[in-house]
C-alpha cells in the first residue's frame, strides 16, 4: 500500500478523490508543522466549521466540517394552502326567530 492510499479526506462525510486528498493533507500538514495542534485554525483559514485528523480502517482520515446545510435529496414539497379562519362555534339556545312584519300585513 503506498503512502497515497494511506490518505483519505471525507468533507461532510464526501470522500475527496485521491489526488485533492493528497493536496489537502499536505496543505494540513503544512499548516500543523507552523501551528502544532492548530486545528481550528486550519478550519478556520479554509472556511470550514472544523477539521480533524482520524485513523479509520488502517487509513489516515482527514475529517472535515465545512458547516454548510446537507445537499437535498429531493425538491421541497408545495406548502399547504394557507389555514382558513376558524368559525366561531354556534351559539346555543333557542333557534332565531322569524321576524314578523307589521300587524295587519301578511306575507304570502
Amino acid at each position: 500500500m503506498n503512502e497515497a492510499s494511506r490518505l483519505a479526506v471525507l468533507v461532510d462525510g464526501a470522500p475527496l478523490d485521491p489526488e485533492a486528498a493528497r493536496a489537502l493533507w499536505t496543505e494540513f500538514s503544512a499548516h500543523m508543522d507552523e501551528n502544532r495542534g492548530d486545528f481550528a485554525g486550519f478550519a478556520k483559514k479554509k472556511g470550514w466549521q472544523s477539521v480533524a485528523p482520524e485513523y479509520r480502517q488502517g487509513k489516515a482520515v482527514l475529517v472535515v466540517k465545512t458547516g454548510a446545510p446537507p445537499a437535498k435529496a429531493a425538491p421541497p414539497a408545495k406548502p399547504a394552502p394557507p389555514a382558513k379562519p376558524a368559525k366561531p362555534p354556534a351559539k346555543k339556545g333557542p333557534a332565531p326567530q322569524a321576524k314578523k312584519g307589521p300587524p295587519g300585513k301578511r306575507r304570502r
